[in-house]
């Protein structure tokens, strides 16, 4: 069976691996949940990522989730844009989350980066999910 939404996978699993108190998770790549986990690491939420090969031809993501005095620095990751909604934004218009404190993750033309990265480089995008 295929994977209807990988990007909601990825952040299920970190949601449910928080809740449970585990630092390493493992799970099928795609290039998306790659270039998320890479703006998680650069933001500070999670400690590590690497993709390694399992089989010939398949690849998995492995994220090392991030914990302060016992408790989850991700306080709360959610998916905006899903396969049935598409949210796409222009630079004006990229909503703020908690008062600049969270973030959100978007797809742009120049790459997945963040909303503030969005904004300084003058460029809107998909809302794929908002973290906090």
């Amino acid at each position: 069976m295929t994977m209807q939404d990988p990007l909601a996978d990825l952040l299920t699993r970190i949601r449910n691996a928080q809740q449970a108190k585990i630092s390493d998770i493992e799970m099928p790549c795609s290039t998306t949940k790659v270039s998320v986990a890479k703006v998680l690491k650069e933001e500070g939420y999670i400690d590590d990522y690497s993709v390694s090969e399992v089989e010939k031809g398949k690849r998995s993501l492995n994220i090392t989730l991030r914990y302060y005095e016992g408790k989850a620095v991700i306080e709360e990751i959610k998916r905006i844009s899903s396969p049935g909604l598409r949210r796409y934004r222009s630079k004006d218009d990229i909503p703020v989350i908690r008062g600049g404190l969270g973030i959100i993750i978007l797809s742009t033309n120049k790459g997945v980066m963040t909303d503030r990265a969005a904004r300084a480089a003058g460029v809107g995008g998909e809302l794929l999910c908002s973290v906090f």
